[in-house]
């Protein structure tokens, strides 16, 4: 099957530091996709690599056959790529409905803009009822719904997540990767998601790659990953799988590439 996406050895830098190292993956349409690894390792850079908010200093990026690196944020989100970031950056004294509407501020002459926020109100039924109130005084959990929501009026063909379980409590976390598994089954839309919770990650997803210093160090099925002693060790607190979210993550950077080859 033809990658939707593909990135092939993208440096990226922040002043001095070489943040990506020469990363390369693939994201197949109608795919989620995860990828996992300690703080610092390179992972939002990659997402904000992805969706132009970052140039790559070398490598190429892909969508669809056609390069996006070196394009502006706003033009990779029109091509189809659209990124909800750490911490949700919701329109805080702007509706839940207004912010929605912000997402389709592209298509804002597309009679399907209306029939997509009924859709997204189906999605979070919480929305509904909370359209009229300022994002802003919302719960963490119901700010991400309005992030994803927001994103999803972009009709984007690619959606990045960024943290999206970042400081939510297990039953909204549970809550919103069924959503996002019911977004890619309705939509087919294909998802690059950065996650700290590896368990609910992998359990999610189809496809996972683990990312140490800017490096890939490991790539396979979410099926296989799980079953690696390695990843079981030091993601999902070993046999049991029963880790805290980030308990593993802490002591990752202690365990260096050629265990994880």
């Amino acid at each position: 099957m033809t990658a939707l996406l593909s990135v092939r050895n993208i440096e990226t830098w922040y002043g001095p530091v070489n943040a990506i190292r020469g990363i390369s993956l693939e994201v197949r349409p109608g795919r989620i996709v995860a990828v996992l690894g300690a703080n610092g390792a390179g992972k939002t850079t990659l997402l904000n690599t992805i969706a132009g908010v970052i140039d790559p200093a070398k490598g190429s990026i892909e969508f669809e056959g056609r390069r996006i690196d070196g394009r502006d944020a706003d033009a990779v989100a029109r091509a189809g790529v659209v990124l909800v970031p750490e911490g949700r950056q919701v329109f805080t004294f702007l509706s839940v409905l207004e912010n929605l509407r912000m997402g389709a501020f592209a298509r804002r002459r597309d009679p399907e803009a209306k029939r997509d926020i009924e859709r997204v109100f189906e999605w979070f039924p919480r929305l509904r009822e909370r359209q009229g109130q300022a994002a802003g005084l919302l719960s963490g959990g119901e700010q991400q719904m309005v992030a994803i929501g927001r994103a999803f009026m972009g009709r984007p063909r690619l959606l990045l997540l960024d943290e999206p379980s970042l400081g939510l409590s297990p039953l909204f976390t549970k809550e919103i990767f069924a959503i996002v598994q019911r977004i890619r089954s309705e939509t087919n839309t294909a998802v690059l998601v950065v996650e700290q919770n590896a368990a609910i990650a992998l359990a999610t997803a189809d496809d996972g790659y683990i990312v140490e210093l800017g490096r890939i160090v490991a790539a396979d099925s979410c099926a296989r990953l799980r079953e690696r002693d390695d990843v079981r060790d030091f993601y999902l607190g070993g046999a049991g799988g029963h880790a805290a979210p980030g308990a593993a993550q802490a002591a990752r950077p202690q365990r260096r590439g050629a265990s994880w080859r």
